[in-house]
């Protein structure tokens, strides 16, 4: 990739986005993370999570000063009380979230600026599966639709480009390609 001449594209530092590269370039292991949360349930369908440290760069994190605290809860029609996003809606905000800084740290190391990103991303799930009321409904997702409203002084191509872009994104390979899950008791 072309180093580019501007400092800031899209938020990012475009030295910031080559040193990274090259020192993953020059040293592997720094690319290997590991992300934790942990969850509590509370009552009914309301559980809570929390995030903080992870591991990355060869190193422990240590720059957050407090956990994230996430209540999962589920809407009426899923008899719970609304106490926050139910998991399959926390996944939909994940998969955005991914996919658009995927695509803004792309296009940013490749010198595309862009003016705005929003999208729409819908997903259908038959709760006959997670029930246990019919073995040929799949629990999850069954499909999800996205769709990407891209602003700037870009050309079609150039939306094009962005929208492939987001195929890199960690948490849309999770979804399409599925990852392995070991399931346990505590020790």
């Amino acid at each position: 990739m072309e180093t580019m001449n501007k400092t800031t594209v899209n938020g990012f530092r475009t030295e910031d986005i080559f040193g990274t590269l090259n020192a993953i370039q020059e040293n592997p292991e720094i690319a290997k993370f590991k992300f934790r949360a942990r969850n509590k349930w509370v009552t009914a369908g309301h559980n809570r999570a929390t995030i903080s440290d992870f591991y990355g760069g060869c190193q422990e994190d240590t720059t957050r000063d407090k956990a994230w605290v996430l209540d999962n809860g589920e809407p009426p029609i899923l008899l719970g009380t609304n106490e926050g996003p139910n998991p399959v809606e926390y996944l939909l905000s994940a998969l955005s979230g991914c996919m658009t800084t995927t695509m803004a740290l792309h296009a940013a190391a490749r010198g595309i600026e862009v003016e705005s990103i929003e999208s729409r991303f819908e997903g259908d799930i038959d709760v006959q599966g997670f029930l246990g009321l019919n073995d040929k409904v799949r629990n999850g997702y069954q499909q999800i639709r996205v769709s990407f409203d891209i602003r700037g002084n870009l050309t079609d191509e150039q939306k094009q480009e962005l929208i492939l872009f987001t195929k890199n994104s960690p948490v849309y390979d999770v979804v399409t390609n599925g990852t392995q899950v070991l399931v346990g008791l505590a020790e």
